[in-house]
């Protein structure tokens, strides 16, 4: 028998008045170097046994001083940055920029440039959900074969985007009145290609996972975001409209030429886990139909505005806010420029989906246990170069 180290008497555990044993709360800290975290980012549990009472987010490991480095540099120069605040989706990022520069500056855009920008923007979506969808699995113990077919639709994707821009993630793409390079006829049946099969691989994934009986047990009333908490804490995209809200940029603002296009907003009932990943199927969906309608009617025409000279851009005094429907929720610019116009904004903030949606994190996982809290941070769908900015 091995003897204690000291005189003391071992420690037991010894029932209270009502016949229950009186526990003590455990703190663990989960990150910031974490594989469950999405990147540099810390979750500070306090658990009753392996129930979450409490949970603090705990972010800033990736400050990259975004919005005060663009308030020294000409606007244009700004451009890839934006690729790296969601690196998942540098085409969707470099459209809100550039609509809040253009409505700043009166910049009216060409038909064929606003086409290809939501071509490029609906590819952009259906790459982010594929992959989360994949993360999420993997974050719930599904290990390889759910992250690897999304890869593998990824790529094709990612093969056209270097095509048309010379980069597969970090695009620099789009440019005030337009985008950089136009879009090929060769473009265009890949594009078509994309699109055409893309229904195939929805119908394979859900046959894989949506009555999966190992994600239905893990996932459903799981994380639940109930419709009034996620319309008063500002959350948007998928994790509000799996919880019941009906709310979309794209159909409330109608920016680009969305205004156009025939597709519906799939809303949740429950808002639990399950449902932000069944929504995420749901809009793939849909986005498929706003690419077939886009790629049939897509006009000809010039690329970018022939007005705009990027080379002394200057954009007139006076601020202004531009928004679109990101892949991970609403992401808006907000500029201004100083008396008498500038070469740079005198003012530059994100309203990032990302950092926007994490603030309900504790709310969605007290009551659960910890190893559900990876799996609704997977869920949110975030990414730290968004969140810091």
């Amino acid at each position: 028998m091995i003897q204690p180290l000291t005189d003391e008497k071992p420690y037991t555990l010894t029932p209270g008045s009502d016949g229950l044993i009186e526990t003590q709360t455990l703190e663990v800290s989960i990150g910031p170097q974490h594989p469950s975290t999405h990147g540099v980012f810390r979750m500070d549990c306090v658990l009753d046994g392996e129930t979450v009472v409490a949970l603090k987010p705990v972010m800033g490991y990736l400050h990259r001083n975004h919005e005060q480095l663009a308030e020294k540099m000409v606007w244009l120069g700004s451009m890839p940055y934006t690729d790296r605040l969601d690196y998942f989706n540098s085409m969707t990022n470099n459209w809100a920029y550039a609509l809040a520069v253009e409505k700043l500056a009166g910049i009216k855009v060409p038909e064929r440039a606003e086409y290809i920008r939501v071509i490029m923007s609906e590819l952009t979506r259906l790459l982010n959900h594929t992959c989360v969808i994949g993360f999420m699995l993997q974050d719930l113990g599904a290990w390889g074969t759910p992250l690897l077919y999304a890869f593998r639709e990824r790529e094709k994707i990612l093969d056209l985007f270097e095509a048309v821009s010379g980069s597969r993630m970090m695009c620099n793409y789009m440019r005030f009145g337009g985008v950089r390079v136009n879009l090929t006829d060769q473009d265009l049946v890949v594009a078509k290609d994309i699109v055409s099969r893309y229904p195939g691989f929805l119908d394979e994934f859900e046959k894989l996972l949506t009555s999966n009986e190992v994600l239905l047990a893990r996932t459903q009333r799981v994380g639940i975001l109930p419709k009034e908490l996620a319309i008063n804490a500002s959350i948007s995209g998928p994790v509000a409209r799996a919880s019941g809200v009906e709310y979309d940029v794209r159909k409330v603002d109608k920016y680009g030429v969305y205004g156009r296009f025939d597709f519906r907003v799939p809303v949740g009932d429950i808002g639990d886990v399950y449902d932000r990943y069944y929504i995420r199927v749901l809009e793939m969906r849909e986005s498929l139909k706003i690419l077939q309608q886009a790629l049939r009617d897509i006009p000809q025409g010039p690329h970018i505005a022939p007005e705009v000279k990027l080379r002394n851009f200057k954009v007139p005094p006076g601020d202004g806010y531009g928004r679109i429907e990101a892949p991970k929720g609403e992401l808006g610019f907000y500029l201004v420029s100083e008396e008498g116009g500038g070469k740079q904004p005198y003012r530059y903030h994100v309203r990032p989906p990302s950092f926007v949606n994490l603030t309900t994190l504790e709310d969605m996982c007290l009551g659960h246990k910890v190893a559900d809290v990876v799996i609704v941070l997977g869920s949110i769908d975030i990414v730290l170069g968004e969140v810091d900015r």
